[in-house]
């Protein structure tokens, strides 16, 4: 209906250069998950070569989380103020800089503190994509949008991971970090160049600009100034005490513990506690991954289809997230099951929940007070990755000799746990107000 009134208004079809926005946005999460998840490929080869044992190697791998998690409101008080052009191009040049620095690194300490490096220069990158995508796209398409572009994270794991083993037994494990970090060092140059707030941008026409503000987009956010460059603790008070966004910070830590576990224990659990040889486990644990990858693709189109349908913004958003979260607790059935298949089955499946669960975004920019949408990004992203600490010290904890049941069970109560936060604590979807 938008755009038909759009277009006779302006006597023009409205533009199409969001989606463009969409592209660029993807590429970046692409080149974001390659750079968290480039050590854990290099790890076999460059803990022989630096003589690094498995507890430093522990150490050096949970590095990137600690400071991912502690800069994420910081970071966010930054997407209030600095525009997304130059912010992003910043965090992006140097996060890819010190991942280039990793190739040349010789020690634990070096190792470690380069991590530490790339987890905070790496914080800023999803409030800046939720006030991107909130500025560029109206609430219709918005799922959509946040929904393809996260989609990077598991095209990067799926697709690109073989390539970098490849390229890794070919040159060398310095070579990943070479490759992943001279690629993040020039698409900073390109985001750039060629990013631009929705007024600014050549090819988007006063058509597409109404479509976007009608339909709720915050077209005009980057014309407004900040009220004051510091920091302030009521603003963080105010974003910290409601209802509503606690509902968002627990649903989305106990999202992100399956994606957690995915991404540190799973292949150990395949290999050490169910058996499988490398080569197996290398070919059906991209199963998960893939599953997941159509998961997100899945919830985003789902959601913005019911919104067009006619649904209320809220019921439209929660039914992926609370029936992905749902379908998530399946990972429960892995306990019960012996052969290969029917073990990826499962994981599969669950990861494939998580996919669906995982436009949880779109949630943030419809309720977010607008003034102060990069701090309440910042903190749901700060909560939400602290499963990247707990996660994988939790599953230790929990297995015991062989048994790796009650960390399954663990996953899946999580999950369970995510479905109530977001269908009870959430409530009602409309943006707080100041």
């Amino acid at each position: 209906m938008h755009n038909n009134n759009t277009a006779v208004a302006y006597g023009q079809a409205p533009s199409r250069s969001r989606f463009f926005i969409m592209l660029l946005l993807f590429v970046t999460v692409v080149i974001n998950y390659l750079d968290r998840s480039n050590l854990a490929i290099a790890a076999p080869l460059l803990s022989r070569d630096l003589g690094i044992d498995p507890v430093q190697m522990g150490l050096v791998l949970s590095a990137f989380g600690w400071t991912y998690a502690a800069m994420q409101i910081p970071g966010g008080w930054l997407v209030d103020r600095v525009p997304p052009r130059a912010l992003y191009a910043l965090a992006i040049g140097l996060w890819s800089l010190a991942t280039l620095l990793l190739g040349w690194v010789g020690s634990f300490v070096g190792l470690f503190f380069l991590r530490l490096a790339v987890g905070a220069l790496e914080a800023p990158s999803y409030p800046i994509n939720n006030r991107v995508v909130t500025t560029w796209f109206p609430e219709s398409e918005r799922a959509s949008a946040i929904g393809f572009y996260t989609s990077g994270q598991f095209v990067g794991l799926a697709f690109l991971t073989p390539l970098l083993i490849y390229l890794q037994q070919t040159f060398g494990w310095q070579m990943v970090f070479f490759i992943t970090g001279g690629i993040g060092v020039i698409w900073a140059l390109v985001w750039y160049a060629v990013y631009r707030e929705p007024a600014d941008f050549r090819a988007t026409n006063d058509a597409e600009l109404a479509l976007i503000r009608e339909g709720g987009g915050l077209v005009d956010l980057g014309q407004r100034k900040p009220r004051d460059r510091r920091f302030d603790w009521g603003d963080l008070r105010f974003v910290l005490s409601k209802r509503k966004l606690w509902g968002l910070y627990l649903g989305q830590y106990a999202l992100t513990s399956t994606l957690w576990f995915f991404l540190t224990w799973f292949p150990t659990y395949l290999v050490q506690y169910r058996g499988l040889d490398f080569i197996k486990a290398g070919v059906l644990g991209s199963l998960p991954f893939l599953a997941a990858f159509c998961g997100v693709i899945c919830s985003g189109l789902v959601s913005d289809w019911l919104v067009r349908r006619g649904l209320s913004l809220g019921l439209a958003r929660k039914m992926p997230i609370i029936g992905g979260l749902l379908i998530s607790t399946s990972i429960i059935g892995a306990n019960y099951v012996e052969s290969p298949g029917a073990i990826i089955f499962f994981l599969a499946l669950a990861f494939f929940g998580n996919g669906l669960a995982s436009i949880t975004w779109s949630l943030v920019s419809a309720l977010a007070p607008e003034r102060l949408l990069g701090l309440t990004g910042g903190v749901f992203n700060f909560i939400g990755n602290l499963s990247a600490v707990s996660v994988p010290i939790v599953i230790g904890l929990l297995v015991q000799g062989d048994d790796f049941t009650p960390a399954i069970t663990y996953i899946a109560a999580m999950a369970l746990l995510g479905a109530l936060c977001y269908g009870v604590v959430v409530g009602k979807v409309e943006r707080i107000r100041e």
